[in-house]
């Protein structure tokens, strides 16, 4: 009887949870799970348009090499697997398994493949069975890079002389002492074009018109100096610390500021542009002559982000037009929502834009600047665009939120003229779809997954069609080494109307009859959306929940690729990180699943952003996060790069820097803390996160600071600190004491 009366009073969730059995098992997961999926991908390498192989990877370490005629409709072996494997094996002295050839790449050429196997290539001729070795050969040198939207007429010089030709070949035009200079090609005469660049405010690029009779020069200010200093307390080579200086802009410092000013070549003379619309410049990018060299275009992104416009400057007069103006009283995502082609045969433009409250494409005037169509409509967004054809006047696109029955982030290709008509969906299949397109753009592989699901591949026509199942992945061994797929859950957000989107992740000998405490996986950084969509053997997140937790993760409001005002609510507001939408979910996620235990508070944890979201909600929402380890996180806005926190947090810097600054509030500590952080972070300065520290010790809070001496961003994710992190919860969280 009292031995039956101990065991009532024992917490529910402390059976053999937070064990050494328990971590020897999730130190061993990702070793585990690797290698257990067959058919995982199929990453086709085109021979020509219709033709492609993939090495085709069978689990345990086989694999196999398969060819598709895309024409014909077939797939089989790329070459007789175990004739190259016995004529390898000779020619090199020992024996090789015919699944698990030693090579990843080939090049097939009717029946003959050629492989490399350490620097050496062999020529296998499978019509007679026969192999020689081949004579090195250099290897060809990668394509020069190009810009985003192909090769870039202006050039940035690398040092003062360092010219860019006219397209004409009669000048070159250079930098020399900060100004633009020209050189004429035949006679060598050189003569300025500018006077007044200096050091801090000097040229850069430089764009000639396609007539040569015009250039435009990028001039651009040094901006602010301001830097970080790291001491690395404990170098490998010597005794003594050593410190690195790293340039490091934050909110509110001067930023260099790029302006283009307009040259004349005959006259020598720059021609006056008034910069009234382009005065404060986050950045000037997308420059263009238009080819009859009568104008010159760019884009002109706002420090603060609310403006962004396609300037043009008239080549003869300077006078600058507006042709796209775009203001919003929020921010424009040029981060991840930027898309800009010019479409000089039909003098039009096609632009990104949010204006009617989700991510759609516009087709524009560029004379006018009217809008001459929407291009995409819908309460859906554009996820990016792959490919444009002007001649055809149509787009390939990624899309996410078409289909209202699907996840709203699972993304899908889509096709549409630039008129908006004939939109069609290219892919099928409930999932996250990556495609890729044959050379000559007339087939494409479709391989779609979803975290519960395992990819499948189908190749298929341009229009959609499908051509060949090139099969499924086989999960069959993971399951059997007791693998679990995270579940998917939708609940409403803090409106009561919009669907947030998570995942819950339980330990491999998950028992439904028990309670697991519950911890939050956090990373809201408002550049994009971070609950995994795609299949993956393991996710790091199910190591902790393998010590006897439950592990969620969802996607808050003020994340991206929703809609406009989802993604609004981050807008100078950081500190909300989507609390009010993932306490809501986490609730209504224990509501239906009783084994979720809430009773002793949720955890929390993530890094950089994620460790600026794990304290905040602590400090915010206490008595629902009681236990957090917050990594690297950038807790003060002010502290951070400059770009990242502009971005969201607006320009110029407000009281709401403060306001919603984890230092700020540091006071208001209720729960287990842990703070982790790297003392050469090159990401996160490191001050952030000590700031808060001395803020903790003056409100004189207890809490857990881990100082990893020696490493970057990231430092949770050390075994070491990884393991730190672990105890930490099992400790506080399961309420029992680390037993490795």
């Amino acid at each position: 009887m009292h031995r039956a009366f101990i065991l009532l009073l024992v917490p529910s969730f402390a059976f053999a949870q937070g064990t050494a059995e328990d971590y020897k098992r999730a130190m061993a997961l990702r070793e585990k799970y690797a290698d257990a999926v067959a058919h995982p991908t199929v990453t086709p390498s085109w021979m020509g348009g219709s033709r492609f192989w993939y090495r085709d990877d069978l689990g345990g370490g086989k694999r196999r090499f398969l060819k598709v005629d895309a024409e014909k409709a077939n797939q089989e072996p790329a070459f007789d697997h175990a004739k190259l494997a016995e004529a390898y094996g000779k020619a090199a002295g020992r024996k090789v398994d015919s699944d698990r050839l030693p090579f990843d790449a080939i090049e097939l050429d009717g029946s003959t493949v050629t492989f490399t196997v350490n620097e050496r290539t062999w020529k296998f001729d499978g019509g007679k069975g026969t192999i020689t070795e081949e004579r090195r050969t250099q290897p060809v040198a990668p394509p020069a890079p190009q810009g985003r939207f192909g090769p870039r007429r202006g050039q940035r010089p690398q040092g003062d002389d360092t010219g860019t030709r006219s397209p004409d070949g009669r000048y070159s035009a250079f930098v020399r002492n900060h100004n633009v200079w020209i050189r004429e090609t035949g006679s060598r005469q050189e003569f300025p074009l500018s006077f007044e660049g200096t050091a801090d405010d000097g040229y850069t690029r430089m764009f000639w018109s396609p007539d040569s009779t015009k250039l435009i020069g990028i001039r651009r200010t040094k901006g602010g100096d301001r830097t970080v200093t790291y001491v690395e307390s404990s170098p490998r080579d010597q005794l003594q610390p050593k410190t690195t200086t790293l340039p490091y802009l934050k909110p509110g410092d001067p930023i260099p500021q790029p302006k283009p000013h307009l040259f004349d070549i005959k006259s020598r003379k720059e021609i006056p542009v008034s910069d009234a619309l382009f005065s404060n410049p986050w950045d000037v990018s997308y420059e263009h002559w238009t080819p009859d060299s009568k104008r010159f275009l760019f884009l002109y992104n706002q420090r603060g982000h609310t403006v962004l416009r396609v300037v043009a400057i008239d080549a003869e007069t300077g006078k600058t037009t507006a042709i796209v103006n775009e203001e919003c009283k929020t921010f424009f995502d040029y981060a991840g929502k930027l898309y800009l082609r010019y479409l000089d045969e039909s003098n039009e433009l096609i632009w990104m834009s949010e204006r009617n409250g989700w991510n759609h494409l516009y087709l524009i005037d560029a004379k006018t600047g009217s809008v001459k169509n929407p291009i995409t409509k819908g309460e859906w967004a554009v996820r990016g665009v792959d490919r444009v054809d002007a001649e055809k006047r149509e787009i390939v696109l990624r899309t996410v939120g078409v289909n209202p029955n699907d996840d709203p982030y699972h993304v899908h290709v889509a096709r549409v003229k630039f008129d908006g008509s004939e939109f069609k969906m290219l892919t099928e299949g409930d999932g996250f779809h990556t495609v890729n397109w044959s050379p000559n753009n007339r087939w494409f592989v479709d391989s779609y997954s979803r975290v519960d699901a395992p990819p499948m591949h189908v190749l298929r026509k341009a229009d959609g069609t499908k051509d060949l199942e090139l099969g499924t992945a086989d999960i069959s061994e993971l399951t059997k080494r007791g693998w679990k797929a995270p579940e998917r859950f939708a609940a409403k957000g803090r409106d009561g109307k919009t669907d947030i989107h998570g995942i819950i992740l339980r330990p491999s000998n998950f028992d439904p009859k028990k309670k697991y405490p519950v911890i939050e996986y956090i990373y809201a950084g408002p550049h994009d959306h971070h609950v995994p969509k795609r299949f993956a053997s393991y996710y790091g997140r199910q190591q902790m929940a393998e010590l006897g937790f439950i592990v969620v993760q969802c996607d808050g409001m003020g994340t991206s690729w929703r809609s406009k005002a989802f993604h609004d609510v981050c807008w100078k507001n950081l500190g909300d990180g989507g609390f009010p939408d993932r306490i809501a979910w986490i609730k209504a996620a224990a509501a239906k699943f009783p084994e979720m235990d809430l009773s002793k508070g949720v955890g929390i944890y993530g890094g950089s952003a994620g460790g600026q979201n794990t304290l905040c909600g602590m400090l915010a929402h206490p008595d629902f996060y009681t236990v957090g380890v917050a990594d690297c996180g950038c807790h003060d806005n002010r502290m951070d790069k400059v770009w990242w926190n502009e971005l969201w947090m607006s320009w110029p810097v407000g009281p709401h820097y403060v306001e919603q600054s984890n230092t700020t509030n540091a006071h208001k500590l209720k729960g287990k803390l842990m703070l982790v952080v790297g003392e050469m972070d090159s990401n996160v300065d490191p001050a952030s996160t000590l700031q808060v520290v001395n803020a903790l010790e003056k409100a004189d809070k207890d809490f857990d600071l881990l100082y990893m001496t020696g490493t970057n961003h990231g430092a949770a994710e050390s075994p070491y600190a990884n393991r730190r992190r672990m105890d930490f919860f099992v400790r506080h969280l399961l309420g029992v004491e680390p037993r490795r």
